[in-house]
């Protein structure tokens, strides 16, 4: 990651501590994602959007989707406020959210790599985000 996006995504993490947490419906989800999230056939990834790591139903998918789509409006909104592009906000709020949200069993991806299980510890995240402050 170069210099420009480091201080851009910290600024984005910054504002995303407040920003989507007006965002709700954005992380909102169904029990039917909550339950494949889990199981690990959903899972968060360091882009900042959901990701299916195994097999769920099709209702299941469209939801995530759906999740998607909104975050997708509530990154290209902040980025607009902010200045910056809207994959270094999604990729501010993947650092965030892998750092805060992932719990102990859930599955995770960082970058297009292998669908892992958060155990006991810490995520071992890139260092883009590190660097960003997170």
């Amino acid at each position: 990651m170069t210099r420009k996006f480091i201080l851009l995504a910290a600024g984005a993490a910054i504002a995303l501590t407040t920003g989507l947490a007006l965002t709700a419906p954005a992380r909102a989800q169904t029990g039917a994602v909550a339950q494949a999230m889990a199981s690990g056939a959903v899972g968060e990834q360091s882009d900042g959007y959901l990701g299916i790591s195994g097999s769920v139903s099709g209702d299941v998918r469209a939801e995530v989707d759906s999740i998607n789509i909104k975050r997708r409006a509530a990154y290209t909104d902040l980025a607009a406020k902010r200045g910056v592009t809207v994959a270094d906000v999604a990729a501010a709020t993947g650092c965030q959210t892998l750092a805060s949200r992932v719990k102990t069993g859930q599955a995770f991806r960082i970058g297009s790599g292998a669908w892992q299980t958060k155990g006991a510890g810490a995520i071992a995240l890139p260092d883009y985000c590190a660097t960003a402050g997170n």
